[in-house]
């Protein structure tokens, strides 16, 4: 554990030492995806950010309990109105598939994509389908107290009675009261008492496919009471940490944490961090404007936007570049820059994991050498502790870099540095590219273009009589389980039977 962690606090406002709740449990509750759409260069965003610090937190010999959601009730594509129609239920009936289904399929989907950039998965991963009678006991309690009222088979709480014991908009930096100002207009839609209210339980039209049974009628949860009863469920009515991207803050968090201190008196996290959006050229990414990319089309580089493929530890790269609160523009350009610099990196972790001390050979230390080494040891993890900052960390590895590289080329020799100092600095540059970053080698996966090769160097090697080569190849594809075969017009291989 290290006292040196700062983290921006959303809620504070300013970066705090990272005091957990109760050391060294530290427990994390990240808004996952709604699983109605593949999943695209924010959702990436997110979840590598969110990973590191897991990572990090793990590293540092925190015990983290790190729930991260799925949403597969849906949400109404307008909140305002009760015409409007649920995301999974939309597509379910677009797609002749039971809203499960729907459901399924992108959730698989999710988890392939975080699978391909090294996310680790969470330590549970709650669906908000799987808690519907705790959301239905939090809204419960949250009448109870009188801070939410029943209309037409239809929860909602009470932001102005709300307001009158606590501060809604606290955490985005809102006012009550101009938010109320703001939408009189509105008052008595949907039976609420106010356009700002939000529900806690939805009353489902006759069309309605996902309902449940609750005290009111048949209906479904708010989206906003889904993770407040999965939160708390796994982790407590308070918590460390509570992350999720910028769009979410307001409304989703604002109303968490109306609905935590509504039933339990309490705001649920200690911590609020929220990563900042991916923009594209200057753009919000969005549908709308014909610049969303899912992470499968960056991957294989079907996009109108996309000049190429990028693998994804390029893209886990990229990302990682930029310190998760910093904004993160993508384009072409910086792409292929962060391809590039990635292969550094990882050209430098084979390099490192190669070099040793011959414990034969005496260490004639160079003092400013050894300490410039440590000094770029720290330095790696002085970024990281100031509010998980992966850009200076990035940076520090780069610097650590020259010197691993300098000692890989002979141009200094290995041994003018102490045994504690090359212990250091390897176990350092292989714990941050690995073990915190969570950047590993991408193997080369054309078999077949590999297999290829390998048979045109046989045909040239047997055309040249060069016999010791052809058997060389030959061993080669036998210890693979592989055979060549070789006939009088073709060269082709086969599975070893």
């Amino acid at each position: 554990m290290n006292a040196n962690l700062k983290v921006y606090n959303t809620l504070s406002r300013k970066k705090e030492v990272f005091e957990p709740l109760n050391a060294p449990f530290v427990g994390m509750y990240v808004c996952g995806p709604t699983v109605y759409s593949d999943p695209h260069l924010g959702h990436a965003r997110s979840n590598i950010n969110f990973d590191v610090i897991f990572r990090y937190l793990t590293y540092l010999g925190y015990k983290v309990r790190y729930v991260r959601n799925i949403t597969d009730v849906g949400h109404l594509t307008d909140e305002v109105s009760d015409a409007g129609e649920d995301k999974i239920q939309k597509k379910a009936k677009l797609e002749k598939l039971e809203p499960m289904e729907v459901v399924q399929q992108y959730t698989n989907s999710f988890h392939q994509m975080l699978k391909k950039i090294n996310v680790l998965p969470p330590s549970i991963e709650p669906r908000a389908s799987g808690h519907i009678p705790e959301q239905i006991k939090i809204t419960n309690e949250i009448l109870q107290n009188g801070f939410a009222y029943e209309s037409n088979g239809s929860v909602y709480l009470d932001i102005e009675k709300y307001a009158t014991r606590y501060a809604y908009g606290e955490l985005s930096g809102r006012n009550t009261e101009d938010l109320l100002e703001g939408t009189r207009a509105l008052e008595g839609q949907e039976g609420k008492k106010n356009a700002m209210d939000f529900a806690l339980w939805k009353k489902a039209s006759p069309e309605h496919l996902m309902r449940w049974d609750s005290p009111w009628g048949e209906g479904f949860p708010g989206w906003h009471v889904e993770c407040t009863a999965m939160s708390t469920k796994y982790l407590g009515k308070q918590f460390d940490i509570h992350g999720g991207g910028m769009d979410l803050q307001f409304p989703h968090h604002e109303s968490e944490v109306a609905q935590a201190n509504a039933c339990f008196g309490c705001n649920p996290a200690k911590y609020w961090l929220h990563n900042n959006m991916v923009t594209i050229n200057g753009q919000k990414m969005a549908r709308s404007l014909g610049n969303f990319i899912a992470a499968e089309q960056l991957f294989i580089g079907e996009h109108p936007l996309l000049e190429r493929p990028y693998s994804p530890m390029t893209v886990r790269f990229f990302i990682l570049q930029a310190q998760y609160r910093g904004t993160l523009d993508f384009s072409n350009e910086a792409l292929i820059a962060a391809a590039k610099a990635y292969k550094k990196i990882i050209n430098g972790l084979k390099a490192v994991k190669k070099l040793a001390q011959d414990p034969e050979k005496p260490i004639a230390t160079n003092e400013a050498l050894n300490e410039e080494i440590v000094k770029l040891c720290e330095d790696c993890f002085t970024g990281l502790n100031d509010d998980f900052n992966t850009a200076a960390a990035i940076a520090s590895l780069f610097n650590l870099l020259k010197k691993i590289n300098s000692f890989s080329t002979l141009a200094t020799d290995v041994h003018t540095i102490s045994i504690d100092t090359f212990a250091q600095m390897q176990k350092t540059y292989i714990d941050v590219v690995e073990n915190i970053l969570g950047l590993v080698e991408e193997k080369i996966t054309d078999s077949d273009g590999f297999i290829h090769n390998l048979l045109e160097l046989y045909s040239e090697a047997k055309a040249q009589k060069d016999y010791p080569k052809v058997d060389k190849i030959r061993a080669y594809f036998k210890a693979e389980g592989l055979l060549i075969k070789d006939s009088k017009t073709t060269v082709d291989w086969q599975y070893e039977e």
